[in-house]
């Protein structure tokens, strides 16, 4: 019926989206969600191009980064993506993710995402620790980082102005502190840090604990 696997999918979740009444969250994954498992690239990959040409504009299209758990994003990738599915992606983020290796646990800061991401989305999902008491840093610092990000937008610059979030160069997840106002992984860990202990000290005083 279809000529390939990506008009076939198209074609099934646009008659779904309309069939629902086309909510404003409606959430497609693609076969392929990341660079890795694009041929040869997102940017090249047939695949793709047919699913940003058949798929309704109001369709999100999730997007994992470089790789299914990727350890950078960059503005320049999500270009990429957002030419080839002709709008910007959702980023399912993997980053803390340890369900395919349960012996891990993540608690490091929310970093490697270059500033100024956030004009590049169409949203972001974090996937989590399988261990619900193990994301209070990651949440926290990803709250962190999204605040940095609003600000960013919202700072005029030095005639006064203030611009819409635009991709900026430079080191990912860096560590300039908050003289700018840029977002400093480890000043966001410092953070998370003093509020779990507080959290914690509050569990420790309830009857029964």
């Amino acid at each position: 019926v279809f000529p390939s696997l990506a008009q076939a999918q198209a074609s099934v979740a646009n008659e779904v989206y309309q069939e629902l009444g086309q909510p404003s969250v409606f959430l497609f994954c693609p076969t392929e969600y990341c660079s890795s498992l694009c041929s040869p690239s997102p940017s090249q990959s047939c695949y793709l191009q047919t699913i940003g040409q058949e798929l309704l504009p109001g369709i999100g299209v999730i997007w994992t980064g470089p790789k299914v758990v990727s350890q950078e994003l960059s503005a320049e990738l999500l270009e990429e993506v957002e030419a080839v599915l002709r709008r910007r992606p959702v980023i399912w983020d993997n980053l803390y993710a340890n369900d395919y290796d349960c012996r891990r646990v993540f608690l490091g800061p929310y970093m490697g995402r270059a500033p100024g991401l956030m004009s590049r989305l169409h949203g972001l999902l974090l996937n989590p620790n399988c261990e619900l008491q193990a994301n209070f840093i990651p949440i926290h610092t990803l709250g962190t980082w999204f605040h940095s990000e609003l600000g960013s937008c919202a700072r005029p610059d030095r005639a006064g102005t203030r611009h819409p979030c635009q991709g900026s160069s430079g080191a990912l997840g860096d560590s300039q502190g908050a003289r700018d106002g840029s977002y400093s992984p480890q000043e966001a860990l410092e953070l998370a840090l003093r509020d779990w202990v507080a959290e914690i000290n509050q569990q420790a005083l309830e009857p029964g604990k």
